[in-house]
């Protein structure tokens, strides 16, 4: 498959919103990326249903939805209802996690499980089969603008192997500090889709960036 570029509109201009929904539906990007935050998993709050159910009347590529909320499961169908093609939850806060996930699938969404970078790739053991996504955090969770967690290298050849001794289809996605300047070392090790946030969006030209990002992972 080629790799996917997800802006992440967490570092969008709000009060320039849907000029920046257009940039990224006429760049080189595959997908918007969405974080859900509720402030009590991670202390920090962002985008709420009315704000997503806005972004996606103008998206034009595929809605790439990430939960850092507590008990996800209870808006599940809610996220469905405004627009989420993709609906990842974190491990850490799911007391029920295969339960999520079919949850999830039952919606008509595709699954993905984010982990914080202190948590094992181990803990995916059990439900790698059911994933259609693994978002791998490399930053700790929360804000923009973090400085890029070297392990993640380690981790994402933990869950590569994984997933191909698994034999799972999830895509690896990765999240936090993705610049020119590591996006060629994440693909390597096995990333397919990238999450890049303020590298984009603090650009000069942020159209330019997201086809500079994907020239370096299509060689």
């Amino acid at each position: 498959m080629s790799k996917i570029i997800a802006p992440s509109m967490l570092a969008a201009d709000f009060g320039n919103l849907q000029s920046d929904i257009e940039m990224v539906n006429n760049s080189e990007a595959d997908w918007f990326h969405i974080d859900v935050m509720d402030g009590v998993f991670v202390p920090n709050i962002s985008f709420g249903m009315p704000v997503i159910k806005a972004i996606t009347k103008l998206a034009k590529k595929t809605m790439d939805v990430h939960l850092m909320i507590v008990e996800p499961d209870r808006y599940i169908k809610d996220f469905k209802n405004v627009g989420a093609d993709i609906l990842t939850v974190h491990y850490e806060a799911c007391t029920h996690l295969h339960k999520t996930i079919q949850e999830i699938k039952s919606q008509g969404m595709k699954a993905g499980v984010s982990l914080n970078p202190h948590t094992p790739i181990s803990v995916l053991e059990d439900i790698i089969r059911d994933l259609d996504l693994v978002l791998i955090m490399s930053v700790n969770p929360g804000f923009g603008g973090q400085s890029f967690i070297e392990n993640t290298y380690k981790k994402i050849t933990q869950l590569k192997t994984l997933i191909e001794q698994s034999n799972s289809n999830a895509i690896i996605e990765v999240d936090g500090g993705v610049t020119d300047k590591n996006i060629e070392k994440l693909s390597k090790v096995g990333v397919d889709a990238f999450v890049a946030g303020s590298f984009v969006f603090k650009s000069k030209n942020p159209t330019e960036t997201i086809s500079t990002l994907k020239k370096l992972v299509s060689n």
